[in-house]
Formats: C-alpha cells, sequence, structure tokens
C-alpha cells in the first residue's frame, strides 16, 4: 500500500493514496485505524481489509487536489538518524568509514509535510540538504536480530529530507549537533509511506535530490555501510523501537559542504527528494518572518 496521511474536515486521517486521490480509510470503514501509526501496527487482516478499499464502490475519496498532505507518520515518539552511512558519502567528506553507525535525533517540530516550507532561521548561516531514505517502524520492539527477521519491525519506508545548519552543527569546539539538526521544519518526509510488503528491498533504491531542478545528490542505497537490520538491531539495543518511529538512513554525497565552492539553501529555493518506487518529497525554502 501507499499510505497518506490527509487534513479533512474530521481531523488527520490515514488514506490509501491512488492515482487520482487519497481514500480516507476510516470515512470508509469505520473499523479502520484513524492514523496511519495503528494501522502499521494492526493485525494483517486489519492491514488485508484497508488495502482492499480501492476496490470499494463506497470508498470515500478526496481528489489530490482537494486535501492537505501532512507527514505520513505525523506523531512520531523518536525521530533517530544516522549519520555517514554511505560509502561514497564518506569518501566525499575524507572520513574513514565508520564502524558503528553515528547516531543523532530529531525533534518533532522538524516535521513538515510535501509541499510545505522549509524555513530559513534568522540565525542560519549554512543550510544544507540531505536527501534520505526513511525506516518506519511497523511493530514494537527491543534487542531485535541483525538478520533478515529485522524486516518484521519495518511498517514502510518514506523520503526524507535531514536539514541541518552546518555552522550550528559544528559551531565551537563542543559542537552543537543537536540545534543544527532540530529547527524548526528541518525533516520534511513524505509525500507517502510505502509499506514494507509492496518496497521489499531497501537496499536497491535510486535516491536524488534536486535543488532548482539541478540534481546535486544521485546514489543508491546498495552504498549503505549498515544495512535496515544492522541498524534496527543497533539502535534497539538500548532504545526500545515503536510503530510510527522514523529513522532516517543517512545521506549520499554532493552534500553542499562538500561542494566547492559550497552550496547553500536560500530563500525561493525549492528542494526535491526523490527515491526509486516511493517517489518525490517536494519543498520550498523561505525566511523566517
Amino acid at each position: 500500500m501507499r499510505l497518506a496521511t490527509i487534513l479533512t474536515p474530521h481531523g488527520p486521517r490515514a488514506a490509501i493514496a491512488t492515482a487520482d486521490g487519497y481514500i480516507d480509510l476510516h470515512a470508509t470503514d469505520p473499523g479502520l485505524p484513524t492514523c496511519v501509526k495503528n494501522l502499521l501496527a494492526a493485525s494483517a487482516g486489519i492491514r488485508k481489509i484497508a488495502a482492499e478499499t480501492v476496490n470499494c464502490k463506497h470508498a470515500v475519496k478526496y481528489a489530490a487536489n482537494a486535501v492537505k498532505l501532512l507527514p505520513p507518520i505525523p506523531n512520531p515518539s523518536k525521530i533517530v538518524c544516522v549519520g555517514l552511512n554511505y560509502r561514497d558519502h564518506a569518501i566525499e567528506g575524507g572520513k574513514a568509514i565508520p564502524t558503528e553507525p553515528v547516531l543523532f535525533a530529531k525533534f518533532p517540530n522538524t516535521l513538515v509535510a510535501h509541499g510545505d516550507p522549509i524555513v530559513i532561521p534568522k540565525v542560519a548561516q549554512k543550510m544544507d540538504y540531505e536527501a534520505e531514505l526513511v525506516i518506519v517502524i511497523g511493530k514494537k520492539g527491543k534487542h531485535i536480530p541483525n538478520d533478515k527477521s529485522a524486516f518484521d519491525y519495518v511498517g514502510g519506508y518514506t523520503c526524507g529530507h535531514d536539514v541541518s545548519d552546518r555552522y550550528w552543527q559544528f559551531r565551537g569546539e563542543e559542537k552543537q549537533w543537536v540545534i543544527g539538526k532540530t529547527m524548526d521544519t528541518f525533516a520534511p518526509t513524505g509525500p507517502v509511506l510505502v509499506t514494507a510488503d509492496e518496497l521489499t528491498d531497501p537496499h536497491s533504491l535510486q535516491i536524488q535530490l534536486r535543488l532548482n531542478g539541478t540534481t546535486l545528490q544521485n546514489s543508491n542505497t546498495k552504498e549503505f555501510i549498515f544495512s535496515v537490520p544492522h541498524v534496527l538491531w543497533y539502535v534497539s539495543q538500548g532504545v526500545t523501537l515503536e510503530p510510527g518511529d522514523l529513522i532516517f538512513t543517512g545521506t549520499p554525497p554532493g552534500v553542499g559542504i562538500a561542494r566547492k565552492p559550497p552550496v547553500t539553501l536560500n530563500p525561493g529555493d525549492v528542494c526535491e527528494v526523490e527515491i526509486e518506487k516511493i517517489g518525490v518529497l517536494k519543498n520550498p525554502c523561505v525566511a523566517e518572518s
């Protein structure tokens, strides 16, 4: 399934994305959850009923241009991020290939949807872009095995944009990763979430970022240093993962800070993250008012 969260007159609703619009699952069948997070955590039978709504003659459907998209998971309990997870990106930065995942986190204030603006803060000085594949957890787990069974805990995948302000991230001797990575609107996600039963191989996906139509990042998730099972195992050693949690899996080469001369995001720019089999996440950049 291709799932989305849409804003309806009844509030945010889980929806199935179709070629020409969105089916409100709960309005079509009141037995279905109202949010994507709960749908991912539901039984296989409930998810099967949800998938079958595309053939329902009485489906409550909204035209694509008639609803506001929200992030596919607008209310995650955790947003975990992996740094330096592409071999070609580590080489680009002149850094050794990591021997274990480098983790940081974002806060819910960073989340915005497809089409929403990335707000460039007044204090920003070196705004940068990072296209990322995002894992969406579908089942609660801790001490998840580092093998194929780890995929049982994956609900699906979506496009993510790890926006950063490099000045703040690397400010001072102590560095300031948290504030440099977690300013408002610094984590666009969407437009849809593709469930794991439909996207069965996350390790062979083309991933790109375009800035004002120019491709600046272009790689493939086969460049992952740490696989999806490895990341889930590593994080869940000490953190209980729950349905709806988001894990940003790192970015490929071509980031602005590594370019000569460096490239920064500015008001008026338009960013597009495209991931094979998922879609295009597009966001304009605006100045903070």
